[in-house]
């Protein structure tokens, strides 16, 4: 296989930028932003998030048994920055970023437009990033989108020209 055209290829898919937030029992926080996600289920509801392995948010994800992953919006390109980067938090911040415990106690972000709450129904461990099935117990919409919901997503080629993820 040449290995550009399958970077190539494999970065035409488009992908929408979420911040995945959990905290487990013993005070530990995550935050990161993750883009490879897709409901895979009407009934019950469930999501599948690609999560790095090696990272603190995955062990916090999986500690914890929950997660929520928010919605980030047009123009949110600062917020998707802040959380490539370990999650700090600072009583009802997180990187800089408001938050507020949602029904599981994953923090959601007062500036996402929506977010959704998973608990953890499977974990896929392959490769160097795991895939994690959510199903989806509880759901926030801050900010009513107008038109169609999925064009108000952030999405990663909004990014910049230099930003990719995946290949």
């Amino acid at each position: 296989m040449d290995p550009d055209h399958k970077k190539t290829a494999l970065r035409m898919i488009p992908y929408g930028i979420y911040v995945l937030t959990a905290e487990d029992g013993d005070g530990n926080t995550a935050a990161a932003t993750v883009n490879w996600v897709t409901q895979t289920s009407f009934e019950p509801p469930l999501v599948a998030v690609g999560v790095k392995a090696d990272s603190g948010a995955y062990e916090v994800l999986k500690a914890a048994g929950h997660f929520a992953l928010n919605m980030l919006g047009k123009g949110q390109q600062g917020a998707a920055f802040s959380f490539f980067k370990p999650a700090q938090r600072d009583g009802d911040t997180i990187n800089g970023e408001p938050i507020s415990a949602g029904a599981t106690g994953a923090p959601i972000l007062a500036s996402a437009p929506a977010a959704v709450e998973c608990k953890v129904a499977e974990i896929v461990e392959r490769g160097d990033h795991h895939i994690v099935i959510g199903e989806v117990v509880g759901a926030t919409v801050n900010t009513a989108p107008e038109g169609r919901p999925d064009e108000a997503i952030l999405e990663m080629k909004e990014l910049g020209d230099n930003v990719f993820y995946g290949g």
